[in-house]
């Protein structure tokens, strides 16, 4: 398999072993919808490469079998997921209709794909074997037009057995994070963990044809995404710990206010993300967002 790199926006790992051959994307297809397709020529991936999230490009999605398949790795517990799902699945259905001369004005109902958003999580908090997320949940009242599911599996091993043992490339995935964690548990920096973890899985042929074809990429990839998820929880924890602090000796909500800005400027300054992106992370609320974002504009 000889994958060519484009670090214009950084990578994901996930991305780089599902998102550009078809046969590890069909395998994964197979093992999240119990089925045995052979015919992995006529998976079509539909990656948009502009869509970015938290600096990093989006990771697979694919047309097969007249469905719509967005799948995402995520190491973090997010309630928002659906939100994401909602609007890349939007554009991709645009992109659909443009691609495919459809006329939306015409008295037919047109067909399309119908969209799955499937996450695969492999973060440290406990979270069950698989949860359903929706965007209804999010609504201010019930009742309204729209709905949304993500569903999320937890990859971590140990958890969804016959779900990795379907799909190799997803198992041998786990492993290495796994691997990683541990090292780093036992008190390795990032570097050391992940170069340490890499190298046992080419020993023991694990994701062997990938990593020793592109060692130095996928190195790559793993330090960056390591590394920044240990910047940007850090810069979370010292904004939190700031608020607290300055909350109890001034009782004030400007020390907050102050708090958040800094974390604010911090997470875009550092991750070169842009200030609503920011936002979002630090659980801004909308309402207050415009005060934020004149004074963060201010400090620049």
């Amino acid at each position: 398999m000889d994958i060519a790199i484009n670090f214009q926006h950084k990578d994901r790992l996930f991305r780089f072993i599902f998102g550009q051959s078809r046969e590890n994307a069909l395998s994964l297809y197979n093992a999240v919808n119990r089925s045995s397709y052979t015919n992995a020529d006529d998976l079509e991936f539909t990656t948009l490469d502009d869509f970015l999230y938290m600096g990093m490009k989006n990771d697979v999605s694919f047309l097969f079998q007249a469905e719509m398949n967005l799948y995402e790795h995520q190491s973090t517990v997010n309630a928002n997921l659906p939100l994401r799902g909602l609007s890349y699945i939007t554009r991709q259905m645009e992109a659909y209709v443009k691609r495919n001369h459809l006329n939306v004005y015409r008295e037919r109902l047109l067909k399309l794909p119908t969209p799955h958003y499937v996450v695969f999580y492999n973060g440290t908090k406990s979270q069950p074997e698989v949860k359903q997320l929706h965007l209804s949940d999010a609504f201010e009242k019930p009742d309204g037009c729209l709905e949304l599911t993500a569903t999320v599996y937890n990859i971590n091993v140990g958890h969804n057995s016959e779900l990795l043992e379907a799909c190799r490339p997803l198992h041998d995935y786990a492993v290495l994070i796994g691997k990683i964690r541990k090292y780093r548990s036992d008190g390795m920096d990032n570097e050391r963990a992940v170069d340490q973890a890499v190298k046992d899985c080419i020993r023991e042929n694990i994701l062997s044809d990938i990593l020793e074809k592109h060692a130095a990429e996928v190195l790559k990839m793993l330090f960056t995404e390591y590394n920044e998820a240990e910047v940007m929880n850090m810069f979370l924890e010292e904004g939190r710990e700031e608020g607290r602090e300055e909350g109890r000796e001034e009782g004030r909500e400007e020390g907050r206010d102050e708090s958040l800005i800094s974390s604010i400027k911090n997470l875009r300054d550092k991750m070169h993300l842009p200030v609503e992106q920011c936002m979002d992370i630090l659980d801004i609320p909308i309402e207050k967002r415009g005060n934020y974002r004149k004074q963060v504009a201010e400090l620049s």
